[in-house]
């Protein structure tokens, strides 16, 4: 068994949730590791971001989501309405905030838990089987990083990893 592990750098536009359609490059990965057949797990360290598996929606809005992109961050609105306000929600507590600007981050930046409670409930990874070296998404599916963080720009890491003969 081989185990072949690449990252891919991305930059979010921190005004909205930024969605980045990553299936050419995961295909890549596996391409280069030479890796027939086994699994590759896409995932992210990011704690306001996820790892997705959607159909490509065709249909942009002026922001640049596809329309289902739209209509996700739309239901997610409803249930996780995007931080605008200090004390909206618990968190950032005083100790996490202290932590935050100890580690280069203003207090606008940390008015991020929506991000959080989002990446919570859709995932962080995903894990994909491939065979004859390519990713088996079936016709309509397609590999996503999203961002939910809108507090500022900035630039994501995605983890990919091929396990297999």
């Amino acid at each position: 068994m081989s185990v072949y592990r690449k990252s891919i750098s991305l930059t979010s536009t921190g005004k909205w949730p930024t969605f980045h359609k990553i299936t050419d490059q995961v295909q890549q990965i596996v391409s280069e590791s030479g890796i027939q057949n086994g699994a590759v797990i896409v995932y992210s360290h990011h704690t306001t971001c996820s790892v997705m598996i959607q159909e490509d929606g065709l249909d942009i809005t002026y922001n640049g989501l596809d329309y289902l992109q739209q209509d996700l961050i739309d239901l997610l609105e409803k249930y996780i309405p995007t931080c605008r306000k200090e004390g909206q929600y618990m968190h950032p507590g005083p100790k996490n905030t202290k932590f935050s600007n100890e580690h280069g981050e203003d207090k606008p930046g940390c008015l991020n838990t929506d991000a959080h409670l989002r990446s919570a409930i859709i995932g962080r990874s995903e894990s994909i089987v491939i065979m004859d070296g390519k990713v088996d998404l079936g016709d309509f599916a397609h590999i996503y990083f999203a961002d939910f963080d809108q507090t500022r720009s900035r630039t994501r890491a995605v983890q990919v990893q091929v396990i297999g003969e």
